[in-house]
């Protein structure tokens, strides 16, 4: 089969690799719908995470059942699934207490960018539709294996609650995923921060209220003025720097909340600072496979269409194409077609 390959930053190749096999009996084989380039995977192709040797890429998936193991009950050969990029029995004390992106026996997905595509844990980690989508909905259920979910969880450690005010920190896939989630929690007012046009433009029709395009102590700034000088109930921080953390963190009241899900990159925390502020602070990788079932619902049933953050659509083998342009800005979000 073909998958996308990374040796070096900026240096991404669609390869020839061996098809997967079933190795363990709680696995399956998928065969990919549709796939796509995620934001974190630019971490190391910016050269900002360490690569070590060449290795698959691609977290996001969703597909056709081709093949399961013995102990794999819940999907079966033919059917349309979608799963988390944080793979779970959905059984473990974790898992049942909601966190299955805590898994005891998690395995974190990194080989989807590609033809087909292994998927450990798939008894407690698949969700199959009842019948086959029609493919113009196969980007947002695709964005719910992960940006939607993940959007959908800061909104949640965030605490947005019914006629609250939220803003949302960062305005790729994952934030204008977290706008949508803010107003399905019933957001009075969503405050966007973004420097894009076509991002605010996007953060708007998804339900964003105001849009705040300055950074740092100015956006921060400018965040109090909004919310007559106290700062927000809920802020949801979905990019991972320094900057954004502690715009997030100066942003929110004081007993207000902030969701962080971007992953961490030399973020520090003062925690004098973050005791004194009553500020509350939770995130981590999203818990998706708790939301899967209302998420795939709310796309199906035609509520919300995440899939409006697929920008750029490429063939598999221009996958390189996909990062490059994620990159350089000119795509929110890249899909990838095999």
């Amino acid at each position: 089969m073909r998958g996308a390959v990374i040796h070096a930053p900026g240096d991404v190749r669609l390869e020839t690799l061996d098809d997967p096999k079933i190795l363990t009996p709680t696995d399956a084989i998928i065969r990919t719908a549709v796939s796509c380039v995620c934001g974190s995977d630019l971490w190391p192709w910016r050269g900002l995470e360490p690569i070590g040797d060449p290795h698959p890429m691609g977290h996001e998936y969703v597909g056709f059942v081709e093949e399961v193991g013995s102990e794999v009950t819940s999907v079966k050969p033919g059917q349309f699934v979608v799963g988390s990029f944080a793979t779970s029995d959905n059984t473990c004390a974790n898992c049942r207490n909601g966190f299955q992106s805590n898994c005891l026996h998690r395995e974190f997905m990194s080989t989807c960018q590609a033809d087909y595509v292994r998927i450990p844990n798939a008894q407690g980690t698949l969700v199959a539709t009842e019948q086959v989508p029609d493919e113009d909905l196969w980007p947002s259920l695709l964005a719910v294996s992960d940006v939607m979910g993940t959007g959908w969880w800061a909104a949640d450690a965030a605490e947005v609650a019914p006629g609250s005010t939220a803003v949302v920190v960062g305005d790729g896939a994952v934030g204008l995923s977290a706008v949508i989630a803010a107003k399905e929690m019933g957001a009075e007012r969503i405050i966007a921060m973004s420097r894009h046009e076509s991002r605010q433009k996007l953060a708007l029709e998804f339900g964003a209220t105001d849009i705040v395009s300055e950074r740092g102590d100015e956006g921060i700034a400018r965040i109090k003025d909004l919310t007559g000088g106290i700062g927000a109930d809920s802020v949801l921080e979905c990019v991972g720097t320094s900057q954004a953390m502690q715009q997030a963190l100066h942003s929110a009241r004081p007993g207000g909340n902030v969701g962080f899900v971007g992953v961490p990159h030399e973020v520090a925390i003062d925690g004098q600072e973050l005791f004194f502020s009553h500020v509350g602070l939770r995130g981590g990788p999203a818990p998706v496979r708790r939301y899967l079932p209302e998420l795939m619902d709310l796309v199906l049933t035609g509520r919300i269409e995440p899939g409006k953050v697929f920008d750029l659509t490429l063939p598999l083998d221009q996958v390189a194409e996909g990062y490059k342009a994620m990159d350089e800005r000119r795509a929110i979000k890249a899909l990838l077609k095999p």
